[in-house]
């Protein structure tokens, strides 16, 4: 009986391991620098960030302003007055706030940019990636950039430099 489970278990293990899964990991954010056009569009994407950035610390100085303006005369002012000065800070500061949205926001202006600049660099990795897959049966390509929650990695199944020198040759 012992004998019988040892051979089907040896045989579990023997069939799951030839039907192992290939894998291999990249650093996308190492092949992204590496790629002509990325830190020029990034110059550019950094130089638009900073003029709205800009633009908004300005918008806020003068909301500042304005209501360090309306505290040191509120007693002075009528109850009419004073409504009108709250609601003319509050309006500045709704506007302030939309603006920043429309610039920074999910599906801001800094959002579409990036989409117009990297993206196309992006898919030019996406694309190496998956050939790279698709030639050499790996089943999982996972990404050590940023986030990852990859502990401990050997070398050997780092495919990073791969990737960079294939998408320097295919240009």
């Amino acid at each position: 009986m012992k004998r019988a489970f040892l051979i089907i278990s040896l045989l579990l293990v023997f069939s799951n391991w030839s039907q192992a899964q290939k894998f291999v990991y990249v650093n996308s954010e190492l092949i992204l620098e590496s790629m002509p056009g990325y830190t020029e569009a990034q110059d550019e994407l950094d130089k638009l960030s900073k003029k709205w950035q800009d633009a908004i610390e300005e918008k806020y100085s003068e909301i500042e302003k304005l209501y360090q303006a309306y505290k040191a005369e509120q007693i002075l002012l009528t109850n009419e007055l004073k409504q009108k000065r709250e609601k003319e800070i509050t309006e500045m500061e709704k506007e302030v706030r939309l603006y920043q949205k429309q610039k920074f926001g999910v599906n801001g202006e800094l959002f579409k940019a990036r989409q117009k600049l990297v993206k196309p660099l992006q898919d030019k990795i996406y694309d190496a990636l998956k050939d790279m897959a698709d030639r050499n049966n790996y089943a999982i390509v996972m990404d050590l950039a940023s986030s990852s929650n990859i502990l401990y990695s050997n070398t050997r199944y780092d495919k990073t430099e791969f990737i960079i020198k294939k998408l320097g040759k295919s240009k």
